[in-house]
């Protein structure tokens, strides 16, 4: 399955059916008055979010989207049929844009949430309809107006309970490898994770929950190094964020520099996505002498001044995990009891999701112009050091794994 998580396509409306001149005509009834019918509506486009779909794949190879015109109107007041609505399916977490406004015009959350996008054409109205006292035989008809073009950005974002931040190689692939039976690529080299995974974690009875895992980010992720704000996006609708910290790093950092690493790159993104609930989770605590990881992990969280929960887990031997999905579950389902006792709170938090996603829109919009504005200058933008690859459409062709652990 191929992984397109962005698509820009037209779509147009269906042209309303024009108004028809008609006059009745039958023996013995020489003036029988207009009977001229309207025309038909247009058809207008909706996008409907439907299950089993998890990519934009279908508007890779085809971008031009037309509903049907209605018809003409018709002598002996037939009115002309309606043009048949277009319904196009899209992943359950698409979110569309007016690629010209930038404007938000709705978001597929829901299964069988639908959404119009294009208004269809208006009807034409026949002679019939400008018959009067002083007008008795008009030859006056209206044609039906032209169906709304749009040209619109659809954007699907990751929909995990769970997203895993950290760098490259802290161990967030072994960990989703351990808690669920998704199996992304894992090897002892940076950046062997470069598409978001997924895995449903199942625990006891029907409780489950969906972890993301994304690529590892780097300094700089936020102003478009490693194309790490491509990734950071699909964290936008998680409730839960894990920040996994490798103990034993590789390259001679201290876990301490590492955690203020991304931290700083998640508040620079998204200030709102920062002052979410987050844990830190440390992982690859079995290289390290046993006597000596109690301390090391007090040291870290001392020096950091964290103040939320702290995990110590072992991901490859899947040590400490089973405690750790025990407490995301229970989190999970007091938010969701708390939720439908109390609806203002279910608003809050879409009301906080879309507050993420304008911030990290923002972000990502002033990048790409000052990439433009930087490419027509000859300049190079100091901090963003973009992949060529940021804006090539092939570059969302990826693998996405979604599976299934009891």
């Amino acid at each position: 399955m191929k992984f397109v998580d962005e698509a820009t396509i037209k779509v147009q409306a269906g042209k309303g059916g024009n108004g028809c001149m008609s006059f009745r005509r039958e023996k013995y009834i020489p003036k029988g008055g207009p009977d001229g019918g309207d025309g038909g509506d247009g058809g207008s486009v909706f996008l409907v979010a439907a299950e089993g779909l998890n990519t934009l794949i279908d508007f890779r190879f085809t971008r031009n989207f037309r509903a049907e015109n209605g018809e003409q109107g018709r002598g002996s007041d037939c009115t002309g049929a309606g043009g048949e609505d277009l319904v196009m399916q899209v992943p359950v977490g698409t979110t569309v844009l007016c690629e010209e406004t930038g404007d938000v015009l709705g978001d597929l959350t829901e299964l069988g949430q639908r959404l119009k996008v294009a208004q269809g054409g208006f009807h034409g109205l026949g002679n019939a309809r400008f018959k009067s006292s002083i007008n008795r035989a008009p030859r006056q008809t209206s044609p039906g107006s032209e169906g709304e073009l749009r040209e619109i950005k659809l954007e699907l974002k990751v929909l995990a309970d769970v997203g895993l931040l950290g760098l490259p190689n802290a161990g967030k692939s072994t960990f989703i490898r351990a808690v669920s039976a998704a199996r992304p690529k894992v090897a002892n080299y940076p950046f062997t994770t470069l598409v978001p995974n997924l895995g449903v974690v199942g625990m006891s009875g029907d409780k489950s929950f969906v972890v993301a895992d994304i690529p590892g980010l780097i300094e700089g992720a936020s102003e478009g190094a490693g194309l790490g704000i491509r990734f950071l996006k699909h964290l936008t609708r998680t409730r839960l964020l894990l920040h996994l910290v490798d103990m034993m790093p590789y390259d001679g950092t201290t876990p301490g520099e590492n955690t203020l690493v991304i931290e700083q790159e998640l508040a620079k993104f998204s200030p709102t996505l920062a002052d979410g609930d987050r844990w830190l989770v440390l992982n690859k605590t079995d290289l390290m002498p046993e006597e000596e990881v109690e301390q090391a992990c007090k040291n870290l969280v001392e020096s950091i001044n964290w103040q939320g929960p702290v995990f110590i887990i072992s991901a490859i031997s899947a040590q400490g995990t089973k405690a750790l999905c025990a407490a995301i579950m229970d989190y999970i389902d007091g938010h969701r009891d708390r939720e439908s006792i109390d609806p203002t709170l279910a608003v809050a938090l879409e009301e906080r999701r879309q507050q993420i996603q304008a911030e990290a829109r923002e972000r990502i919009e002033g990048l790409a112009e000052a990439r433009r504005l930087a490419r027509r200058g000859g300049e190079q933008i100091e901090g963003a050091e973009f992949d060529e690859e940021f804006e090539d459409e092939d570059d969302d062709d990826n693998d996405v794994e979604v599976v299934y652990a009891e």
